[in-house]
């Protein structure tokens, strides 16, 4: 195991203690997020008793293959807890997620779920967002007229970069859970999210965006000085 997938368990383990039994749980999508569910499964075989609600296809085939009982957001529209990773964590826990392509799903749950919990390795920990390309999910009709969309409302947010419509690894263009297309924004900076979040919301054919502002309320980082966690005042 490497030095940073090492933190990212060391994060997860940390969150796991925060979980009870009779728990309804958010299961985020992604490389810290996958540490939490295999930490989760061997504590289910242990007794432990939870429901777990997966933010992914992937995150699901995870969970069932090791054994924790899921059930969906319609079912259980109501949960304890959402842990999920991020790609990066700035000030007042505003957060750009959507590295593993599972954005809109991962903010639905969030947002049902009484505490989000974010784990991360402390590398994703930064004074200003935007050094991450900032994922936008969008429908595949108009992709071109949607892409000039959102370059004004970047420009009017203050933010410059380039667009690029994600692909998976064998070249094929990637394609979400929910069947839409990711542009990834390439911004540098984002000096103001919430201006972005809201101008980015107005953009006809824009499904959803990766900045997740006022929902994460505690955040675990893991670094080579061990475990921190942190508390939204």
């Amino acid at each position: 195991m490497s030095d940073a997938e090492f933190l990212k368990r060391k994060a997860a383990a940390r969150a796991l203690e925060l979980v009870r039994s009779g728990m309804k749980l958010g299961l985020g999508t992604g490389s810290t997020a996958k540490h939490f569910v295999e930490l989760l499964a061997e504590r289910v075989q242990e007794g432990l008793e939870v429901v777990g609600v997966p933010t992914s296809e992937q995150t699901r085939a995870l969970a069932e293959s090791l054994g924790v009982p899921l059930a969906t957001l319609d079912e259980q529209p109501v949960l304890d807890l959402c842990i999920d990773g991020a790609d990066e964590v700035g000030p007042d826990f505003v957060l750009i997620k959507g590295g593993g392509g599972a954005l809109l799903r991962e903010k639905i749950v969030a947002t049902a779920a009484a505490q989000m919990v974010v784990i991360a390795d402390a590398s994703k920990h930064v004074q200003q967002l935007g050094k991450f390309p900032l994922p936008i999910e969008v429908v595949d009709f108009g992709v071109a007229a949607i892409r000039r969309g959102i370059d004004r409302a970047a420009r009017a947010s203050g933010c410059h970069g380039l667009l690029t419509l994600r692909r998976r690894a064998d070249g094929h263009v990637f394609v979400t859970d929910q069947g839409h297309l990711i542009l990834d924004a390439a911004y540098g900076v984002i000096p103001d999210p919430g201006a972005l979040a809201a101008r980015l919301a107005e953009v006809p054919g824009v499904v959803e965006h990766g900045l997740f502002i006022g929902l994460a309320s505690r955040v675990i980082l893991a670094g080579a000085s061990g475990v921190t966690v942190l508390d939204r005042p």
